[in-house]
């Protein structure tokens, strides 16, 4: 799998899985969940007054401890300029920050305040990563929600033609998918389709730790189209490439397939194996 992206060393070296779309910032909890010692004396008996900091879907959340001498949460930008401030009222349990998915991927600072005096400050890194996992057919994953995704009225010869890519993001940021391509050896390949390539939607937002189905609306195996390759009855073999557009850093992550159409001179009939390179 290819990627373009002037971060990806960086992330490989920094980033931490999350799971059920949770990401944890190292040094604010501990293994066990709960909040780490501090040595800067400001929360009762050693504790940090930053509980948990955690990036939930596509919000920062910030939760103080209980006893925090905190009445306010700045969170700055890796460029050093303010994204926001949220005030910290009396017996709130938390306070977040939208970041959506037009933030600057890199290392963030959360500062904790108690009336303008910095009480203790926190890093994390926050970069999505987004990694191509499996391509499939509905002829060979009829147990996927085809039906649900493509309406149960179109007929199983439309959507023998259609495939879905399960992505992940194994990032510590939230990202979104934008444009879905399919390059190469497929009957009727289209690297420019209209609209993103993605069935029902112009884009699809992926959360930290989450792994979603793609379904393609560009027909990449129906009919062969072009230069296209088809299928025969003794068989015909390729290559192809799955590649996703992302939002954030405008990165294009690719993998290449090898692939054989055989059993068929008809792509409808045709028998498909695809095989991880």
């Amino acid at each position: 799998m290819t990627r373009n992206s002037p971060h990806i060393s960086r992330r490989n070296a920094l980033r931490t899985v999350a799971g059920a779309a949770l990401v944890s910032i190292a040094g604010c909890l501990n293994n066990d969940g709960e909040s780490g010692t501090s040595d800067d004396g400001n929360g009762s008996d050693g504790q940090s007054p930053l509980q948990r900091v955690a990036v939930e879907g596509m919000a920062l959340i910030v939760k103080p401890a209980p006893d925090a001498d905190v009445d306010q949460v700045n969170l700055i930008q890796p460029n050093g300029e303010l994204f926001g401030t949220r005030d910290v009222a009396a017996g709130a349990q938390q306070v977040s920050f939208e970041i959506g998915t037009a933030y600057e991927p890199g290392e963030y600072s959360v500062i904790a305040l108690r009336d303008e005096e910095t009480v203790t400050e926190s890093t994390t890194d926050i970069f999505p990563e987004i990694q191509i996992r499996n391509v499939g057919l509905y002829r060979n994953n009829p147990d996927k929600p085809w039906d649900e995704i493509y309406g149960d009225t179109e007929t199983d010869r439309k959507k023998n033609g259609e495939a879905f890519v399960t992505v992940e993001n194994v990032g510590t940021g939230p990202d979104a998918v934008v444009e879905l391509l399919f390059s190469g050896d497929v009957p009727n390949p289209i690297e420019d389709p209209r609209g993103s390539g993605i069935y029902g939607a112009e884009q699809v937002v992926i959360s930290p730790g989450e792994t979603i189905d793609l379904f393609s609306s560009s027909f990449p195996f129906g009919a062969e189209i072009g230069s296209g390759m088809g299928c025969s009855l003794d068989g015909e073999s390729g290559q192809f490439t799955t590649i996703v557009e992302t939002r954030v850093e405008d990165n294009r992550i690719s993998k290449t397939y090898e692939v054989q159409y055989s059993g068929s001179n008809d792509m409808t009939d045709c028998e498909v194996t695809i095989v991880e390179q």
